[in-house]
């Protein structure tokens, strides 16, 4: 399907754009990828989501592909030497609540099954699909992320607020926040698959 009108957010640069056509908003149910998706949610506290997505492949080669359990291992020495390479984001908290965030991610693994057994379990299993007309109609928290903010942060999570919880979930498809301007609005997205 080619994309012509996207949601004003992802209108401005190439990874922008290829982002929001391939990736965000698709339903995801890959454990790795929730883990991804919500460390590079956090990393993005008080920044723009392009640095994010231009240091991705950085991340993806330095925190061993995202893979919780290795990164739940990363020594205090390891974090320092992270810490002086530009090829992330060099903020000593977001980089030690990787860590962490790894060792809480495992623990809810081992609770439920599976990470994405555990989050989808707050939208009863399928994609919230609200309707807003355009951008400016986008609410930066809701009553469902402020439950799952909670809840992760009481399982030892940081960086999770409820704002970045609810872009975590719009980026994981939890809700389905294209607006009405945009050619995705409505659709039923498919889901991203590991290899995407």
């Amino acid at each position: 399907m080619a994309i012509k009108n996207r949601c004003l957010w992802a209108r401005k640069t190439e990874h922008e754009r290829e982002y929001h056509d391939k990736e965000w908003g698709r339903p995801v149910h890959d454990d790795r990828r929730h883990f991804e998706m919500i460390i590079l949610e956090g990393a993005q506290a008080g920044l723009s989501w392009e640095t994010v997505l231009r240091k991705r492949d950085n991340y993806r080669k330095l925190f061993y592909q995202f893979d919780p359990v290795k990164v739940s291992k990363i020594s205090k020495a390891r974090i320092e030497k992270l810490l002086q390479d530009p090829g992330i984001i060099r903020n000593r908290l977001k980089v030690e609540s990787t860590v962490s965030n790894a060792k809480a991610f495992l623990a809810i693994q081992k609770e439920f099954g599976s990470f994405d057994k555990y989050v989808w379990s707050f939208v009863d299993g399928k994609p919230l699909m609200p309707s807003f007309r355009q951008h400016s109609s986008l609410p930066s928290k809701t009553e469902i992320s402020d439950r799952l903010s909670k809840d992760l942060k009481k399982r030892g999570f940081r960086f999770v607020g409820s704002t970045i919880v609810y872009a975590y979930m719009q980026a994981a498809g939890l809700t389905q926040d294209h607006t009405k301007d945009c050619d995705l609005y409505g659709k039923r997205l498919r889901s991203l698959r590991v290899s995407d």
